[in-house]
């Protein structure tokens, strides 16, 4: 498989989204557990380019009651080279790994911005999903 080249062409928040809930937490450590999501398209009239849509959710339930609710959604639009459907998967890797710092950072921003302690998702070495370690592990080796 060739090296693709990917151009992020810009990036947008489309939502940000965060809500005290009025948990009164216990001592410790928080254990926020975020879920995170992707979504791609790509567009019809030319094929070079697509939307990469990540997003985090940091959301309490009455078993794992969370003193805030949060939901972060960025999209990159992208374009790259990528050929082959192995190519264009690998891409979609590729993106995930250029979008996910800005996802960080808003999360952080968002945190902060709401008067809260801070939240600073960690650093991802490698795959941010599972199904893209095995892609990734394939590409490099």
């Amino acid at each position: 498989m060739k090296k693709t080249n990917i151009v992020l062409k810009g990036i947008r928040a489309d939502e940000l989204s965060f809500k005290l809930n009025g948990v009164r937490l216990q001592e410790g450590k928080l254990d926020l557990k975020p879920t995170f999501s992707r979504k791609v398209r790509r567009t019809v009239e030319n094929e070079r380019v697509s939307f990469v849509t990540l997003s985090v959710q940091i959301a309490g339930t009455a078993e794992s009651p969370k003193p805030f609710d949060l939901l972060v959604s960025m999209t990159g639009i992208f374009e790259s080279d990528a050929a082959t459907e192995e190519e264009k998967r690998f891409a979609v890797v590729e993106c995930t790994d250029l979008l996910f710092p800005y996802l960080r950072a808003a999360v952080t921003s968002l945190t902060s911005t709401a008067l809260s302690t801070p939240v600073v998702l960690p650093v991802v070495a490698g795959a941010l999903f599972p199904e893209d370690r095995k892609l990734e592990d394939e590409y490099f080796s």
